[in-house]
């Protein structure tokens, strides 16, 4: 398994931005363009953490996937536009709300005739596709440019829970995770090495919705994981509720290697997460926060 530290070249924060276009294809790398929930919260109190919504991008065997399309991917889409070699990757979506897809209309690389993007998904609450979703948040009066634009080559696949996607030697599964928004989460596997994406974790969750989440993420390397929310109309800076308890509960009888807390309430400022980092730590020491910046390698 990983041997995952808090200093070393096996988890860092960068100093410049980075892409990791140019990384071995022998590695297995996690990096975070977008780590809040719900909206984005720039700011002094947020500097630290972050402020943009949910993206998460994973280099593995030489492929580039990306987890979600907040306002994180246009940070990345930005340093993308300084390669001049053509890119292929691979989005990922959890679901169609607004703080996973609002990004895509700001991702520059899409406008670029010479790029490709497979681009998946599953139906949204109302039934419409993920490119029936990304498609209807760039027509007028929204956004100013249709997703014709977009000159890149794109291609868009939907998905159904439990489905399967391979890229050569890479394995992508999927399962329903929260009914009520019909989230997905993710497990993305290559050889003996594992991450999951499950970013729509909540305290009261059904007995199957419990079992899709533990076939997913047993025994991963890594689990990318949100804190639960308490209602809007209650939300409070209150450690005392252990709002990350319902993700560390997982991470254990998983038996998961190392955790990362993800997708950050609007409300919760850089003192706050400090202070949250520590309490997770003192009782799981194999997990942290997740930062704008943050790169963890998942294999040796």
């Amino acid at each position: 398994m990983s041997n995952f530290e808090l200093s070393g070249s096996q988890s860092y924060l960068t100093e410049k931005p980075t892409t990791l276009l140019d990384s071995p294809i022998e590695a297995f790398l996690v990096q975070f363009w977008g780590v809040r929930g719900l909206i984005p919260t720039p700011g002094s109190n947020t500097k630290r953490y972050g402020g943009n919504t949910d993206c998460v991008q994973i280099h593995v065997a030489g492929k580039h996937l990306i987890f979600d399309g907040g306002t994180g991917l246009r940070i990345l889409g930005k340093i993308w536009q300084q390669q001049q070699q053509p890119i292929e990757a691979h989005l990922f979506f959890t679901n169609s709300q607004s703080n996973r897809i609002q990004g895509f209309p700001f991702f520059a690389p899409a406008f670029v005739a010479q790029n490709r993007f497979h681009i998946y998904g599953t139906a949204a609450s109302n039934s419409a596709s993920i490119k029936q979703c990304l498609y209807d948040q760039m027509l007028q009066p929204h956004f100013p440019f249709p997703l014709q634009a977009m000159q890149s080559e794109l291609q868009f696949h939907n998905l159904t829970p439990n489905s399967e996607v391979k890229l050569d030697d890479v394995t992508i599964v999927t399962a329903l995770i929260n009914q009520a928004q019909r989230s997905v989460g993710y497990r993305i596997t290559w050889g003996e090495y594992s991450v999951a994406y499950i970013t729509d974790l909540h305290k009261n969750s059904e007995q199957l919705e419990q079992e899709r989440i533990l076939k997913i993420v047993t025994g991963v390397d890594l689990l990318i994981a949100n804190a639960t929310y308490p209602p809007p109309t209650s939300h409070k800076h209150d450690s005392a509720d252990l709002h990350w308890q319902t993700a560390v509960d997982l991470a254990k009888s998983a038996g998961v290697q190392r955790l990362v807390v993800s997708h950050h309430h609007p409300d919760d400022d850089d003192d706050f997460l400090d202070q949250v980092q520590v309490e997770i730590k003192s009782v799981f020491p194999q997990a942290l926060l997740a930062r704008e910046g943050l790169v963890l390698a998942v294999s040796k």
